[in-house]
């Protein structure tokens, strides 16, 4: 066995040429490696990624401006419809106020035509009734006037009766 001086010692801290060079070799071959296989998938990773994360907030940012288009849309046709059901309420009071006033029209055009119908028979029952008292009223004046007198009354005075009696007709269609 050889025996090694100790000024010929081997600092366990250098390394060998060789295991430098074997080890940039490998690292040379690994970093090619890498670089031509590994990392362009991770390129292509990561920009998919960052594309569906751009991409999902664009099409986020689409659909809130879609949405808010939707909204004001909403909100115009709601009004239009407030609008259009105001117009209807104010037609339908309007046409049931002129029904009311048809309605109303009717009704006292209704109660005119009985009055009239009414104060009609009312004027023809009391000439009716004259008629009857002014024949029952001259024959029993006739009558009286012959029980008192004692003797026949002439046609004449019942003629005389006859206009007294239109007399006080006459004063009582005369207004007081």
């Amino acid at each position: 066995m050889p025996v090694l001086l100790a000024a010929e010692a081997v600092n366990p801290l250098t390394p060998s040429w060789l295991e430098i060079g074997v080890g940039l070799v490998c690292f040379l071959l690994l970093f090619v490696v890498l670089r031509q296989f590994v990392l362009p998938r991770f390129e292509r990773v990561y920009a998919e990624r960052d594309q569906r994360i751009n991409g999902g907030q664009q099409r986020a940012e689409e659909l809130r401006e879609q949405a808010a288009g939707l909204q004001r849309e909403y909100e115009e046709q709601l009004a239009l419809l407030r609008a259009e059901a105001a117009g209807i309420r104010d037609d339908a009071r309007a046409e049931g106020a002129r029904i009311r006033a048809e309605l109303r029209a009717d009704a006292e055009a209704q109660v005119a035509r009985v009055r009239e119908q009414g104060e009609a028979q009312i004027e023809a029952a009391r000439e009716q009734v004259m008629r009857e008292m002014r024949g029952e009223l001259g024959g029993l004046s006739t009558g009286l006037a012959e029980r008192i007198v004692g003797a026949p009354v002439a046609p004449a005075s019942s003629r005389a009766v006859d206009r007294f009696l239109e007399e006080l007709e006459g004063r009582a269609d005369a207004p007081s």
